[in-house]
């Protein structure tokens, strides 16, 4: 009986492939178990700096370290197989020039083995962009509404409302794609904007909360399953795992309180022979 052959990962050239066709499907994930989990049905995985919020209760991306990316992109393709991965690189880690950039997402790809690096801003890091394309490595761009920017934003508000901003955000998104990024995920604008990015630019746009006009989705895993305490309005949930995850350790406690918990009869410890 020969053996089934082994499913070969996508890579950032198969994203970029996929512009016009089949909608790309992407969640994010932290940990080793969602990826696997996730895997089979997403095109890519991001390893999103929103775990600073999800995982560890911080108010924004800003505080989250290059060594946390590193430390969760790593468990990330221990449960990947498929998808590609893709690591967010943090705030302060690329701002500062194109070397310093280059030197952090060599560091995140080398040491976690991910696919591809993700980066947010637009025509004033597209210099970044092509320094990083040009030395190999697969950048994702993200324009619109940047996360790591929602000091200088104002907060997390919608973005392109007005005539100005909207063509800000395509002059954006025209350099990172003509810079070399592969995709481009458009955060946190209004629909006609999202089509008209998606019309003008030659890689896949990538939306969240940038309505169905862009060539694929990504959503926080948490906040679709209900996990997060705080969620975006254009969040649809497919499951309520808190009020699961809740219910369960209701039950336990207070099976624990009652004392009515089965007993182990040491199953998990190795017999001791008497002899």
């Amino acid at each position: 009986m020969s053996a089934e052959p082994m499913k070969r990962r996508l890579t950032a050239v198969d994203i970029r492939n996929r512009k016009g066709g089949q909608p790309i499907v992407s969640l994010t994930s932290y940990h080793a178990h969602t990826a696997a989990i996730i895997d089979n049905f997403v095109d890519f995985i991001l390893v999103g700096d929103s775990l600073g919020m999800v995982m560890h209760g911080l108010e924004s991306t800003v505080p989250v370290t290059l060594d946390m990316m590193i430390l969760q992109g790593k468990a990330v393709m221990r449960g990947a197989s498929h998808a590609l991965v893709v690591v967010d690189m943090p705030f302060a880690s690329y701002e500062e020039s194109p070397s310093v950039a280059f030197r952090n997402a060599a560091r995140i790809m080398k040491e976690t083995g991910c696919g591809a690096i993700k980066l947010e801003g637009g025509r004033h890091m597209a210099e970044t962009v092509r320094f990083l394309t040009d030395r190999g490595i697969p950048v994702m761009g993200h324009v619109g509404l940047t996360p790591q920017s929602f000091n200088t934003l104002g907060g997390f508000k919608v973005q392109g409302r007005d005539e100005e901003g909207a063509e800000a955000i395509k002059a954006d998104s025209i350099a990172v794609a003509e810079a070399g990024a592969f995709a481009i995920v458009i955060e946190g604008v209004v629909e006609p904007l999202a089509r008209d990015i998606t019309d003008l630019v030659q890689v896949p746009t990538i939306g969240i909360g940038a309505s169905p006009a862009c060539d694929g989705q990504i959503l926080v895993l948490e906040d679709m399953l209900g996990l997060s305490p705080r969620v975006p309005k254009f969040v649809r949930r497919f499951g309520s795992l808190a009020a699961h995850i809740e219910g369960a350790v209701r039950d336990y406690a207070d099976e624990v309180r009652a004392r009515t918990f089965p007993a182990s009869e040491n199953v998990y410890l190795p017999k001791v022979s008497s002899e």
